[in-house]
C-alpha cells in the first residue's frame, strides 16, 4: 500500500516548471520487462552501478521536470524516515508520476498527507491491521484458499490460470470481507484498478476510471452510512463519521486506499512467488520439507521482487543533506526500493533468492517510516497461507508455457503477471 493510491485523486495540479538540469543518460528508473528481473538482469545491473558510482542521481520525469533518485538502502531509509520529506502531492516540486491523479485537497487518502493529519487519520484504522487481529483471520484466509484450490483441482485438464484462479481471488475476497464490500462488485474495482495503474492508457481513460471509482465509492459509503455493518467501513462510520471526526469523502478515501491496495499488491506477489518457486525446485522442496521456513521465505520473496517500482516519492520541505548531497526545499526524491533491497552492503549475495537469509525481514518492500504499508501484516499472512498451500497441494505444478510467453505486467505500475498458465 505504498504508492498506488495517488490514482484516486480527482484533480491534477499544474505541473512544476521544468528545472534546467538534465538526468544522466541511460536512466534505469523506467523498468525493463519483469522477465529480465527474474533472470537477474536489468534494472539491477544499472542500479548496482548507480549504488557504487552515483547513489543519489538525477532522473527526468514525464512532465519535463527532474527529481533525485536514491538507490542505496541507507539513503532510502534516511529519506523515508525523515518527516522533512513530504508525501503531500499538493506541494510544489512533488515528483508526480504519469499516474498521479493530482492534489484534490478534499479527496486525498491519508498516505498523501503529513502529520498531524496523517497521524490522526491513520490511527483510525491502525487497530484493524495489528498483527494479533490479522493472525485471528488466518483460519478464514486458509478456508478461502482451500476452497479455491479445491476448484482448481476439479479443473478439466489439470490446468489453470493461477492469477485468475487463486492469486487475485484470495486478497480480493479477504479485503471485501474486511471492508464489508459485496464481493459481487470485485470485477468493478479490479477493472478500475487495472486502468488506474496502467502505464499505457490515455489520460482521458484514466480520468474516466477515476470518476467511475469515485462514484462507486460514494454510493458504497452512502449505503453503509444508512446501514453500517460489523466491518472496517461500518466501524469508521459509527465511530468517526457519525461523531464528525471525518467526512463522507474521507470515508470514501479510506475505502479506496484499503480496497485497491488491499488486493492489487498481494495478488501480484502471490503470482510472482509461485512462479519463482516453480522455477526453483530445490527451494520449493526445502519449504515442503520444513514448512517453518515459510515466514522467512515470504520476507525474502518480498525483498527479491520489490514489485512496486515507481516510488515511494517525496518532496523536501527544507534543505536536507543526504550522504553528502544537498537536497533543497522543493526538490523531489524517488526512493528506488528495488535497488535498496538489492544493496550488497546490507544483503549479501543480494541477487540470489535465499529463503534462509538471516536479515531478509529488514527489506523496504513495504516502505519505511510513518508511511510504511498499513496492511503489511495482512499481506504477510495471505502470502504465507497461499504459498504453503500451493506447495503442499500441488507439488508438481509448473508453468504451462515457456517463461518468455508469460504476459508480465510491464505496462503496469505494479509488476506481476497478467496471467500465469500452470499445469500439474
Amino acid at each position: 500500500m505504498t504508492d498506488i493510491t495517488d490514482t484516486i485523486d480527482t484533480a491534477r495540479p499544474p505541473a512544476p516548471a521544468p528545472l534546467p538540469v538534465q538526468p544522466p543518460s541511460g536512466c534505469p528508473f523506467d523498468p525493463p520487462p519483469l522477465s529480465n528481473l527474474l533472470e537477474r538482469g536489468d534494472p539491477h545491473d544499472e542500479f548496482g552501478a548507480l549504488r557504487a558510482e552515483e547513489p543519489i542521481s538525477k532522473i527526468s520525469l514525464p512532465d519535463g521536470s527532474w527529481a533525485w533518485l536514491a538507490t542505496r538502502y541507507a539513503d532510502i531509509r534516511a529519506i523515508l524516515g525523515d518527516t522533512r520529506f513530504s508525501s503531500d502531492t499538493t506541494l510544489h516540486g512533488y515528483p508526480l508520476s504519469g499516474m498521479t491523479g493530482g492534489a484534490s485537497t478534499e479527496n486525498r487518502g491519508f498516505i498523501r498527507r503529513d502529520p498531524p493529519e496523517h497521524t490522526r487519520l491513520r490511527r483510525m484504522v491502525t487497530r484493524e491491521f495489528m498483527v494479533k487481529r490479522v493472525e485471528a483471520l488466518r483460519p478464514e484466509i486458509q478456508r478461502i484458499t482451500d476452497e479455491l484450490c479445491d476448484a482448481m483441482e476439479r479443473a478439466e485438464g489439470r490446468t489453470a490460470d493461477l492469477v485468475e484462479a487463486l492469486a487475485l481471488p484470495v486478497p480480493s475476497l479477504v479485503i471485501s470481507l474486511l471492508l464489508g464490500v459485496p464481493y459481487d462488485d470485485h470485477e468493478i474495482f479490479q477493472r478500475l484498478t487495472g486502468t488506474l495503474l496502467s502505464r499505457t492508457v490515455t489520460d482521458a481513460e484514466r480520468e474516466a476510471a477515476r470518476i467511475e471509482l469515485r462514484d462507486y465509492l460514494d454510493q458504497l459509503v452512502t449505503a453503509k452510512e444508512a446501514d453500517p455493518g460489523d466491518d472496517i467501513l461500518g466501524r469508521l462510520i459509527i465511530e468517526q463519521r457519525q461523531t464528525g471526526e471525518i467526512t463522507h469523502d474521507e470515508v470514501a478515501a479510506f475505502a479506496a486506499l484499503l480496497l485497491i491496495a488491499g488486493h492489487e499488491t498481494t495478488a501480484n506477489m502471490i503470482g510472482l512467488s509461485a512462479l519463482t518457486l516453480m522455477r526453483d525446485r530445490a527451494t520449493a522442496e526445502q519449504l515442503r520439507r520444513d514448512p517453518a521456513l515459510i515466514r522467512g521465505a515470504v520476507e525474502e520473496l518480498l525483498r527479491f521482487h520489490s514489485i512496486i517500482r515507481n516510488g515511494p516519492r517525496r518532496v523536501a520541505t527544507v534543505d536536507v543533506e543526504i550522504d553528502g548531497h544537498l537536497i533543497r526545499a522543493g526538490e523531489g526524491v524517488v526512493a528506488a526500493v528495488p535497488s535498496g533491497n538489492r544493496d550488497e552492503s546490507v544483503f549479501a549475495d543480494a541477487d540470489r533468492l535465499d529463503i534462509r537469509r538471516p536479515n531478509a525481514q529488514h527489506h523496504v518492500a513495504f516502505g519505511y517510516g510513518i508511511h510504511q504499508c498499513l496492511g503489511q501484516a495482512l499481506a504477510r499472512v495471505e502470502l504465507q497461507v497461499v504459498i504453503a498451500t500451493l506447495l503442499r497441494r500441488f507439488p508438481a505444478m509448473r508453468p504451462a508455457v515457456p517463461v518468455e510467453e508469460i504476459p508480465f505486467r510491464t505496462d503496469m505500475a505494479i509488476h506481476g503477471c497478467h496471467a500465469l498458465p500452470v499445469t500439474w
